[in-house]
């Protein structure tokens, strides 16, 4: 099969809709019936902000986060239009054509 691979960008500390952002992501994911979708979290990185972004002993607010799933064509376009229809959210993301299946038989 063919799709994307959609990897959402975001910090521990943002929220949306009285959640943080990305649970709030990974249940809108779930809900919308994506297949799969998984979150990560970086030491380290640099946002759109040109700010460096980071996991310290105390205080991992400022954690990047990023939630990472491949899915096909049409529920791509549909979970871009559910976001862009979101009133006051800003997140940032990147898309990249893949292709994608199983090898073998499920468990």
């Amino acid at each position: 099969m063919t799709g994307y691979q959609l990897t959402f960008f975001t910090q521990q500390n943002r929220s949306h809709d009285s959640k943080s952002l990305h649970q709030w992501l990974m249940d809108l994911t779930q809900s919308m019936g994506i297949r799969g979708a998984t979150m990560s979290t970086a030491q380290e990185g640099i946002g759109s902000d040109h700010h460096r972004h980071s996991a310290r002993f105390f205080e991992l607010a400022d954690q990047p986060v990023e939630i990472t799933m491949v899915v096909s064509v049409a529920e791509c376009e549909s979970i871009l239009k559910r976001l862009n229809d979101e009133p006051g959210l800003h997140l940032f993301y990147s898309k990249m054509p893949v292709e994608f299946g199983f090898i073998g038989q499920a468990d």
